[in-house]
């Protein structure tokens, strides 16, 4: 069994999971308009997220697409990402993933202050020691996806 993410409050797993468990987890609330066989995570600037996502999900099947888990040296070509997670410790990259990145199919997930308000599909935060998670609408249309309502409904929009 592999973890699943969940809706609960109170967790004792490590923040790098979680991200794991959840940017895995977004695969079925997003709709891609140009869908392939293998769908590509990637990974810049993390590596325990990166490590947990490889070692729990990669080369699985999700949605029936074979999953591969990437790690991406900074400013590469990133076209083949579904879902690009960019670390804490790449922020400094954000302004130049995010404009390499911007008129692609790429769900463009971060975890840094106000990185959902900049230009991030969805930004990781944590509220009084809970993890929760922005929705950047604008940014989800511009990339040509479509959302599910059930997780727009448990975001913070911004």
């Amino acid at each position: 069994m592999f973890p699943q993410a969940s809706n609960s409050s109170t967790t004792s797993l490590p923040e790098h999971e979680l991200h794991a468990m959840m940017v895995y987890n977004f695969i079925k609330h997003f709709k891609w308009p140009n869908e392939k066989e293998e769908f590509v995570i990637g990974v810049m600037g993390d590596d325990k997220v990166f490590n947990a996502l490889n070692t729990w999900y990669g080369d699985r099947m999700r949605m029936g697409k074979k999953v591969k888990v990437v790690k991406f040296p900074y400013l590469t070509d990133l076209s083949t990402c579904n879902i690009l997670y960019l670390g804490s410790d790449a922020i400094g990259f954000f302004e130049s993933v995010r404009n390499k990145i911007a008129d692609r199919p790429t769900l463009f997930v971060t975890a840094g202050a106000g990185l959902g308000e900049k230009g991030s599909s969805i930004n990781f935060r944590n509220d009084e020691n809970k993890l929760k998670f922005e929705l950047n609408q604008k940014a989800i249309d511009r990339a040509n996806l479509k959302v599910s309502v059930r997780l727009t409904s448990l975001a913070i929009l911004v």
